[in-house]
This record gives structure tokens, sequence and C-alpha cells, in this order.
């Protein structure tokens, strides 16, 4: 049977006031209305004796709100709960705690409310109910939904009833919330308080931890921007043992800088050097932003060249957000001059061997091109070119690559010429990258000169570029290009142009009624050497049969028949496919004597032939032609036709 359920009474005021932290919870989920009095004392006690409790009907409710929460039925859970509150009854507080847990975990709006609602009045009216993991369940759905005011209204409710949790439970939490509402002004106030008990009260299970201390720091310094508020958090700090890391110091440089207060930011240094912190890269970036922040661009390009300086020109290490900063910053006031005398006087101090992406000319050409600004990175080269300036082949890599992604590729393949003119090479995958976004923007012209400066810039695989061109080429219905391309390339051993290539042309000159022009390309390749196979044949076949020119057909069969492979040797490979053209294509055209000639052949080469097809050809073609007629005309003709129908079943 079910265990009996331990219950505590609330203290019971006649009209229990709603706290205004329940404000926000419109309408209201928790039961905390009064009860309106009515005017008749006989209903009054009525109602009062109808809202008293049994024993049963208790026992009843907790049995179901266990039953319900077994069985996920959060509503009807829900009610018994409420039943039991509205009486100032609480379940155990494993159950109490439980129905809290899962109204949490449902990660729905109207739950929430209800977990939130729960846990303040248990706070307020019987806070040794309440489990600290509850409360850490419920304030990780409130991160997880993202939802801000109800947060700092639970964290008020603790301070206000003195419900301490360890810091570690709540403190994240409410950090990652503030972080993406962007509220650590909120948080800063919150942090006061928290390290103000752990003082007061000796509670060390309070004290925040550094994360917290920087989330209070960065308050300070990047949404208050007050320098004794900033202050004060490390002061606070050093009484609460908490020892600063780089971070802590990078919020301090950036609000120094904004204030252009370069005394605090030297006394920042030496501080530094005392907690023995060799790396100031953080330091530095922090310092780039707050100086960008306040428009002095002297001392941004200052401690860039410094920070090269002491790296001993083994390039930095800024983050491209920095870079990005600086870029904006520099081009809010339009001086791309000093952006680039910037790039080169960091050159300077930058060694030879300094791998590319690496290189402060690198990284403010790329932070243009992730700002969406690629002309003016071109820009920057162009300037760059002008003073004579060396620009490597790494900083033309992300405009290239940009003009690829932007498909401006007109523009890709002019700076692709000004690389090759200035000495520079691409490598094969940035050729290969441009022909691409080339074809697919069907900008030809562009990828036909790409290609031929990868011929000129003597680069030894040109495959994949040859057969994106030929690919696209196709795919666009372009042969009279593809035969033009492959005629400026196919004496390059670099290429390997094959049978199939031609064939490409062919076909598609012959699916577009082109005879002519597809003529001229097989005459081409057989000049060229290359041996015209089934395929060559096939779509010749059907080219001069939609044209209905079943003399060119003949013609071809007076070829092939000279090329048929017998004995799997070099030569034609006489399939169905082929087969069946023909036949077709000589029944069309009453050309009985080169269809018996074929049916020989395939008889030879044991080929199976539909003859149902030909029959049906011959009876929709040539319906009327009479034996006898072709007696006194053409005596070989007559033969052929007798042949055939014998063969096709047509004289029976």
């Amino acid at each position: 049977m079910f265990l009996h359920i331990r219950r505590r009474l609330f203290s019971s005021s006649s009209t229990p006031e709603i706290p205004s932290l329940y404000s926000f919870l419109q309408p209201s989920i928790f039961a905390l209305k009064p009860k309106l009095q009515s005017q008749n004392p006989t209903n009054s006690l009525i109602q009062q004796q109808q809202q008293t409790l049994t024993q049963d009907h208790i026992t009843e409710l907790e049995t179901s709100l266990q039953k319900s929460l077994l069985t996920h039925n959060t509503d009807e859970a829900w009610k018994s709960f409420k039943s039991l509150t509205n009486n100032s009854l609480l379940p155990t507080k494993p159950l109490t705690n439980s129905l809290i847990s899962h109204l949490s975990s449902l990660q729905d709006t109207l739950n929430l409310k209800r977990a939130f609602a729960s846990v303040v009045y248990l706070i307020e009216k019987n806070p040794n109910f309440l489990d600290f993991q509850t409360v850490h369940t419920l304030l990780g759905s409130m991160k997880s939904a993202n939802t801000s005011a109800p947060a700092f209204a639970l964290l008020k409710c603790m301070f206000k009833n003195r419900y301490f949790m360890p810091f570690e439970l709540w403190g994240h939490f409410l950090v990652d919330i503030c972080r993406k509402n962007g509220n650590f002004v909120g948080f800063l106030r919150v942090f006061e308080e928290c390290c103000r008990v752990a003082l007061d009260e000796k509670l060390d299970l309070m004290k925040p931890d550094l994360d917290a201390c920087n989330a209070a720091l960065e308050g300070c310094c990047c949404g208050l921007q007050s320098v004794s508020d900033a202050e004060k958090v490390i002061e606070t700090m050093s009484v609460l043992g908490v020892r600063p890391d780089e971070l802590s110091f990078g919020f301090l440089a950036y609000l120094y800088a904004l204030k252009g207060l370069q005394e605090k930011i030297n006394e920042l240094e030496k501080l530094m050097g005392g907690f023995g912190f060799s790396n100031k890269m953080v330091f530095y970036c922090r310092l780039i932003n707050g100086y960008v922040k306040a428009g002095n661009l002297e001392s941004v390009s200052r401690i860039i060249l410094r920070s090269l300086s002491e790296g001993t020109g083994e390039g930095s290490n800024f983050g491209e957000e920095t870079y990005c900063e600086v870029v904006k910053g520099f081009l809010q006031k339009g001086n791309i001059k000093k952006l680039t005398n910037l790039i080169i006087e960091a050159q300077k101090l930058e060694s030879s061997g300094l791998v590319v992406d690496r290189s402060i000319g690198f990284g403010i050409v790329n932070a243009c091109v992730n700002l969406g600004l690629s002309d003016k990175a071109h820009s920057i080269l162009d300037e760059m070119n002008a003073q004579g300036c060396f620009v490597g082949l790494g900083i033309y890599v992300p405009i290239l690559k940009a003009y690829c992604k932007e498909h401006r590729t007109a523009e890709a393949t002019q700076l692709v010429i000004d690389i090759s003119s200035s000495g520079l090479q691409l490598d094969v995958g940035s050729y290969d990258a441009l022909i691409e976004a080339s074809m697919t923007s069907q900008d030809f012209q562009s990828a036909f000169s790409l290609f031929r400066d990868m011929r000129e810039a003597r680069i030894s695989d040109l495959k994949g570029g040859y057969l994106t061109i030929m690919t696209g080429l196709m795919e666009n219905h372009r042969p009279e290009l593809m035969a033009a391309f492959l005629d400026e390339v196919v004496e390059d051993p670099r290429v390997e142009v094959k049978t199939h290539d031609w064939n490409s042309i062919i076909h598609a000159f012959c699916k577009a009624g082109r005879l002519e022009d597809a003529k001229r390309t097989f005459r081409r390749m057989i000049f060229l050497q290359f041996e015209p196979n089934g395929q060559t044949y096939l779509s010749l076949i059907n080219g001069y049969m939609t044209a209905e020119n079943y003399f060119s057909v003949l013609m071809l069969w007076n070829e092939v028949k000279r090329k048929i492979s017998t004995d799997g040797g070099k030569g034609v490979k006489f399939d169905h496919n082929l087969v069946d053209a023909f036949l077709f294509a000589f029944v069309k055209g009453g050309f009985f004597d080169a269809v018996m000639q074929v049916v020989e052949k395939s008889q030879e080469m044991k080929i199976f032939v539909d003859k149902w097809k030909y029959k049906q050809a011959f009876m929709e073609n040539h319906k009327k032609l009479k034996v006898a007629k072709l007696r006194k005309r053409n005596f070989r003709k007559m033969e052929a036709l007798i042949a055939f129908k014998n063969w096709a079943g047509l004289n029976a």
C-alpha cells in the first residue's frame, strides 16, 4: 500500500497576499488569489467545509500525484499538487522535488512557469522542503529556454529569503543567460550581493569563481564602461582570494584604452609581469579593440607592430575578430592608405619564412573579405603594388575565393592574370576551383582564359580543369565551344583527349540537328587519328535518321562493315545497339540490300534481332511497295525486298 506521506501545515492567513514576484506570470497559474467573501453566512460555512480535506482525501491526492508522475500525466500531477497547496499542505519532500524537476524537464513555457512558481512558493514558505539540485535543474531549463527575467527573479527571491545555494550550482547558469542576452549589468548587481553574502556571512560556498568574476568585470568594462566599478570588482577579487587571469587584465585593458588612460595601461602591464603572465596576446587584442572603439588608430598600429617586435617576427596570433575590428576602424574613416602602410610596416618586421596565414597582411585582407568587402581588399592590393611592396600569393587567395563565391569570375580571372604577371603562380587546386566557379556562372571565356594561364604556367596536372570545362559545356549544350576548346588543347600532352571527348561533341551536334558540324567534327577526329567507335556511329546514325537522311547512314555502313571486329581485337564492336540503329534506318529508308547485309552480319556474330520492330517499320513506310513494280525497274532491289519480307515473315 501507499506509504504514509508527511505533510507540513503552512501559515494559515485568511487572505494570502500575492507576491509581486509573480507579476510576470500572466495569467497566474499558481493558486494564490484570495477568495471572495460571500454575503450569506450559511453559504460561507458550506464553502469552508467543502474546502477542508479529510485524511482520506489527502491520501488520495498524494497517491494520484505519485502515479501521475510515474505515468508522465503532468496536468493531473499539477492538479493534485495545487489541491494540496490550496489547503496549505505539501506532499513529502522527495515527491515535491520530483514534481518540480519533472516540470522543469519538459522545456515548455507553461510547465516552466509552474516549476518557477512552485520553487518561489517553497522558498518563501518552507525552504527546507527544497533540494539544491531541484533549483539547479530549474535554472538549467531556464538557461536552455533563454529566459532572463525569471532567472533574475528567482535569484532575487533566494537572496531575499536567505536561501543560500553553493555558487557553483547557479552561478554559471546565470552567466550564460546574461551572456546570451547581453545583460552583464544585471549580473553585476547579483554578483555584488553574492560577494557581500560570502564575506559578511562567511559562507565560502557563495564565493564566485574566476569565470563569474570575469563576467562581472566584462559588465563593468564593456557594458557600464565604468572605471570605478571595474576596479571595485578587482578589489573584491583580491579580498575573496580569486586570482585574475589574462582575460581579467584584457577587460581592464579594453576599458583603459577606450578612456585613453595610458598610465593605467602601463601599470597594468607591470602588474601582469608580477603575476607571471608572459603571453600578452589577449591583453593586446583587448587593447586594440579599445583603441578602435576610441578611434585611436595610431595606437592600434603601434600595438600591432609592437606585438610583432616582441614575437621576433614570427607572426601574429591575432584572431579573426580582432582583424575585423581593425579593418572596420580604419575603413570607417576611409583610411585604406593607412591600412596598407600598416601591412607594409609589418612586413618589414615579419621573417621571410613566415607562414602566409600568420602574416598581418593576410589577416587584414582576409578580414575585409569576411566582412563582405572584397573590393576594399582588392584596393589594398592595388595600393601595395603601387608602393612597390611585395604581395605574397597567400594574400591574393582570400580575394580569389571571395570572387568565386560571389560569382564574380571576370574579376577573379583578371586577378589571376595580375598574379601571373607579378611572377607568382597559383596551385592547381586554386585554378580548378576558379574554373569550376566560372563554369557554374556560365562565364566560359573566363574558364578558357584560366585554362590557358594554367598551360602557360606549365602546371602538370590539367585533367581537373579540362574535365570541368568539357562537362560544363556539354551540360549547357555548347558543342561549338567544346569543339573549339578541344581543337586548342588536343596537341598538349598534359591533356588526355580520348575518343569519348569527340563523341560528346558529335552527339551534342547531332542532338541539336547540326549535322554539318557533326560531320566536320567527325572528319577532324579521324584526321587527328582518333578511332571512331560504336558510340560515334550511333550518334551519327540517330542524327541522320532525325533528318531522314538515310543515304548518309548507308555511307556509314559501308565504312563500318570494313571495321567490324570479329575476334575482339581492334575495330568497331558490332553490338545490338548498332545493329538495331542500322536496321531501323535502312528499313525506313528502303535500303533492303543493306538491311540483309546487316542481318547476315548479325547472324554471323550471333546477335539477337527482334524482327517485329522492323516489320512494323516496313508496314508504316512501305505498305504500298509492290514486288512486281520493282521487277521491271531494279531486279537486285526486288530480290533484296523479297529476302527481307521472307526474313521478317511478311509473305505469310
